[in-house]
């Protein structure tokens, strides 16, 4: 018989680390890039991501707090989704630094830089795919009550999609080929995405 850890949110989780995001786990990484008004480049990473929509592409990520970016975002309307793969994992991290606005993570983390096509940010050159994207919604999240949180779900919708090459094979995007990483639970777990993780499955006719 099963022996259930059962609690209410609200009374507090009676364990030594909130297991809330360890379970909603692994989680695709936001590494998102922006602009300032003033021009100003910002990389932060957000755990809480994901792609809401096919066609058009959606992607979007919800920030504890009105951080740089959701500033930078609802000042510029643009942003750039970066992959972040295990190779990468080092530097995404060092982008996670609490810092002044004015402060280049791309210069702080000593990441390269590759232009945009469409938009004005950046984008990290040794990502293997990034979405240039341009602002949907900024979405202020409420509680039960209709209180409002100080947390913002950034929408965008995806206007320039790039893909290394060498993660297609037949056209099709090889998603373990990349070595994605993704955020787990606790204060530190990350995962690898790897050809020995894959199996398949076909929908129902």
């Amino acid at each position: 018989m099963t022996e259930w850890h059962s609690y209410q949110p609200a009374n507090g989780h009676r364990l030594p680390h909130d297991p809330l995001n360890a379970i909603v786990a692994p989680r695709p990484i936001g590494w998102v890039s922006s602009l300032s008004a003033d021009g100003v480049a910002n990389l932060a990473p957000y755990s809480f991501f994901n792609l809401f929509n096919y066609r058009p592409p959606l992607i979007g990520f919800s920030s504890m707090g009105w951080k740089d970016s959701v500033a930078n975002i609802a000042a510029t309307g643009e942003f750039v989704w970066n992959l972040v793969t295990r190779d990468l994992g080092e530097a995404m991290n060092a982008t996670a630094a609490n810092v002044a606005a004015d402060v280049d993570e791309f210069a702080l983390a000593g990441i390269e830089t590759l232009a945009s096509l469409h938009v004005k940010p950046p984008r990290v050159a040794a990502s293997r795919a990034q979405f240039e994207c341009k602002v949907t919604q900024i979405v202020r999240l409420q509680t039960k009550e209709g209180t409002e949180l100080d947390q913002w779900l950034v929408l965008g919708e995806a206007v320039a999609i790039h893909i290394d090459a060498a993660l297609l094979e037949d056209g099709i995007y090889q998603t373990a080929r990349a070595e994605p990483i993704l955020r787990g639970g606790g204060p530190a777990d990350y995962f690898a995405i790897t050809e020995d993780a894959l199996f398949q499955m076909r929908r129902p006719g």
